[in-house]
């Protein structure tokens, strides 16, 4: 499979996606298979591609972060340029993302809170209900 080209539905088994999702990703211009009629071929640089469009969509990044850090591998600006820019957004990333759980952890506290007092409402009811 490494130099091999795999059809879109070999793709789609390898990477648990759906064809609706790499044509997505096409029109987007962060995949660009070879086309024989109809027909799409995927590289081994498309594999990677894909690869890192997965992961960085499972970390939340928007597509044109994602692009940002494709077109860094495409560039030929040496790897001390590409690894600097992708730590850089994915430091900012991680920063929101850790901003987004403190939220996160804040409102289940209060709903857990909000619950626990209604719990004690219904135990009150109930109890005088029994009266």
């Amino acid at each position: 499979m490494i130099d091999e080209l795999l059809t879109i539905r070999q793709m789609c088994e390898a990477f648990s996606v759906t064809p609706r999702t790499l044509r997505f990703y096409e029109t987007k211009e962060l995949l660009d298979p070879i086309r024989e009629g109809q027909r799409r071929l995927y590289t081994r640089r498309d594999r990677g591609r894909l690869t890192l469009i997965l992961r960085g969509k499972r970390f939340g990044f928007s597509l044109e972060q994602i692009r940002q850090l494709l077109a860094l591998y495409d560039e030929e600006q040496g790897h001390e340029a590409q690894h600097r820019e992708a730590y850089a957004i994915g430091r900012e990333r991680l920063a929101d993302m850790q901003r987004q759980r403190a939220e996160l952890d804040e409102a289940i506290a209060e709903l857990q809170h909000q619950l626990a007092l209604c719990e004690e409402k219904l135990a009150e009811f109930e109890r005088d209900a029994r009266r």
